[in-house]
């Protein structure tokens, strides 16, 4: 063989199995960079965050953070909230078919989230890229930790006392199989739980559903199915106000506005599957499938360091 084969051989064959730190991530920003990539990752976001009515930014922004280490946070803010809200909207259309939102509580509790989301899209420029990634690791592991300890605990109906409790709304929605949901709620609770995700969402690209729909079914008592509906319907209004903050700041780069565009081509229709899926899925194991993903991207992203 001429030595020119032999010397080429010893260069190439140690590229392609030779396993370095960095080979993985090169490999998944080539991957993030094709179109079609983008669209199958924009599908499986969508089906799942709407499965379990979290908007799917919980996905996406670790995906960014360990696929594209070069994008700034508010850039993947960015990205997610955008993507959060085509599926929110996408989702919204299909849980509204199925009669599962609770469009009086919605409403007044996507409200109280709008200042928050403002003020966390103007924050987020100011926080460094690794303090981010912590804050969001941390994050995603404790959330994870709560939903592991709840799912397997029956929520505790209202006693009689509560339920004439002046504190206490009571809401009763009939759903498109004919079940009826009916429920009591602490109103003031909800309103100061929604200016939290109201800020964390925009601030970390995450949506708000992964601490909503936990919230609403273990503090203010919402049947599952009516809150992963209802906190899609709440995450449409609040996401759109923050892609709309977004765009006056001027956040959508051309590569920024490319990766948007191939994520929504498959988000979209995954909403519709996603909601079509959560009328076969048992409500406890809803939960701790969201728990299990929380957890996994919570230590991947921990481990990064």
């Amino acid at each position: 063989m001429p030595a020119g084969c032999s010397a080429t051989r010893s260069i190439i064959i140690p590229q392609l199995f030779h396993y370095h730190p960095h080979s993985l991530p090169n490999f998944a920003v080539s991957m993030m960079d094709n179109f079609i990539v983008l669209i199958l990752v924009g599908l499986v976001i969508g089906t799942f965050g709407t499965l379990i009515g979290a908007g799917g930014g919980f996905l996406l922004v670790p995906l960014l953070l360990l696929a594209k280490p070069g994008l700034a946070p508010n850039t993947v803010t960015a990205i997610s909230i955008a993507i959060v809200a085509l599926n929110a909207i996408s989702g919204s259309i299909a849980y509204a078919k199925s009669r599962r939102i609770d469009y009086k509580s919605g409403i007044i509790f996507a409200l109280y989230t709008i200042p928050g989301s403002i003020g966390g899209v103007l924050l987020v420029k100011y926080i460094p890229k690794n303090l981010f990634d912590i804050i969001f690791g941390i994050l995603l592991i404790g959330l994870a930790t709560y939903l592991f300890i709840k799912s397997g605990k029956e929520t505790k109906p209202a006693t009689e006392a509560q339920k004439n409790s002046k504190n206490l709304k009571h809401h009763t929605i009939t759903d498109s199989s004919g079940i009826v949901h009916s429920y009591h709620f602490n109103q003031r609770y909800g309103i100061i739980i929604s200016i939290l995700v109201g800020f964390l969402s925009p601030l970390l690209g995450i949506g708000g559903g992964i601490i909503h729909v936990p919230a609403m079914v273990h503090v203010l008592q919402f049947p599952v199915y009516i809150a992963t509906a209802t906190s899609h319907f709440i995450l449409a209004i609040m996401s759109t106000v923050s892609v709309i903050t977004h765009i006056i700041r001027g956040s959508y780069t051309h590569e920024a506005t490319r990766m948007v565009i191939g994520l929504a081509i498959g988000v979209i229709p995954g909403a519709q599957l996603g909601a079509f899926l959560s009328h076969k899925i048992k409500t406890h194991l809803i939960i701790r499938i969201l728990a299990i993903c929380l957890s996994l991207v919570g230590i991947r992203l921990l481990l990064h360091f």
